[in-house]
């Protein structure tokens, strides 16, 4: 039996996805049961809401439990990622809750905040408060947000959680789907050549710095990327620009533009704190140093996420304002740049 098998958890989003060509000599049988025998680790429940989201393919149609699997059947299944076992402590920090019902929650998440527990941050990432949150429910005692992606520490801006294991299932496959609707704020190095355009490269684990993302243009090594981008501000020597996600690789955006030559203000890891682009001038000089320090981070805001409910279908929408650190070292360049022009 030909089996693939991907997993996005290194990403920003999180679902597994298997791929099955069953045998020629597979004897016919419930689809539930060969999951369960062919996908390791996993619960008839979650096989159920799997097949309730519509997430069971048989030659690219969607079956129910029941289906009896027939040689040279072609299955496809996305599963939500399991919550990794570390303990959680539900702590009791503040949360800036822009939509909440009893399938979903829409958090603006702040600068500096870790999505989730792990090695090196147990305690103070969103999971904890999140936990503490739903937990103050009399009905959600036992309750444990699932996570369908995540941003990375020093990004600001909107992510979208599950409340239940179904709507997790049915969201990680609109992400698998690249059926989610992402807008990023960022402001980059470098007065950009056209007003919009599209960056395309693989990414991949730097394998000289594993924290960091590499792009492979030909392709040989690390998984497809795209990023969208159009120019919102010219600032002479950077620019605040749109981004729209096409897919959901770590570091897409910063990767991206470090590849074109205009990494993210501030942005550490990809070469973007240190002076880029202007004069020799000490005082352009220490303007930009006051803005590193007004803004400690690189210079990027999850603005805006639209999806269908798991739930409703319905379309949703939610948007966010940039936070205070981008908004004033925006405001000084906007000042600068017109003094340029005088």
């Amino acid at each position: 039996m030909m089996i693939n098998h991907t997993i996005q958890e290194e990403e920003n989003e999180l679902y597994e996805h298997y791929r099955f060509e069953v045998d020629k000599g597979q004897s016919i049988l419930r689809i539930d049961k060969f999951l369960m025998y062919h996908v390791e680790n996993v619960s008839r429940n979650k096989i159920q809401n799997a097949a309730k989201a519509g997430n069971i393919l048989v030659n690219e149609k969607a079956v129910k439990p029941n289906y009896r699997v027939r040689p040279g059947d072609i299955i496809t299944i996305v599963l939500a990622y399991p919550p990794r076992e570390i303990e959680i402590f539900p702590e009791n920090i503040p949360l800036d809750i822009l939509y909440e019902d009893e399938d979903i929650l829409v958090v603006n998440k702040p600068a500096g905040m870790v999505v989730h527990p792990a090695f090196g941050n147990y305690t103070g990432t969103l999971v904890n408060a999140l936990t503490y949150y739903l937990r103050q429910k009399p009905e959600m005692e036992d309750a444990f947000p699932l996570l369908v992606h995540r941003i990375d520490k020093d990004t600001s801006g909107i992510l979208l959680v599950a409340k239940n294991e179904l709507s997790q299932t049915k969201l990680a496959r609109f992400f698998y789907d690249h059926i989610i609707d992402r807008k990023y704020v960022a402001l980059v190095w470098g007065d950009l050549s056209s007003d919009e355009g599209t960056i395309r490269g693989n990414l991949g684990r730097n394998p000289k710095n594993r924290k960091v993302m590499s792009v492979f243009p030909d392709g040989a090594h690390g998984k497809n990327a795209v990023t969208h981008y159009k120019v919102l501000k010219r600032y002479g020597y950077v620019t605040l620009v749109e981004c729209t996600l096409e897919t959901g690789r770590t570091h897409q955006i910063r990767a991206h533009f470090q590849y074109i030559k205009h990494p993210l203000f501030n942005d550490k890891n990809y070469g973007g704190n240190v002076i880029l682009k202007g004069t020799i001038f000490s005082k352009y000089k220490q303007f930009v140093q006051n803005c590193f320090k007004i803004l400690p981070r690189q210079a990027l805001h999850a603005k805006s996420l639209g999806f269908n409910h798991p739930s409703t279908g319905k379309f949703m929408f939610f948007d966010s304002e940039l936070p205070g650190d981008m908004k004033e070292v925006i405001g000084k360049w906007e000042k600068y740049s017109m003094s340029l022009d005088t």
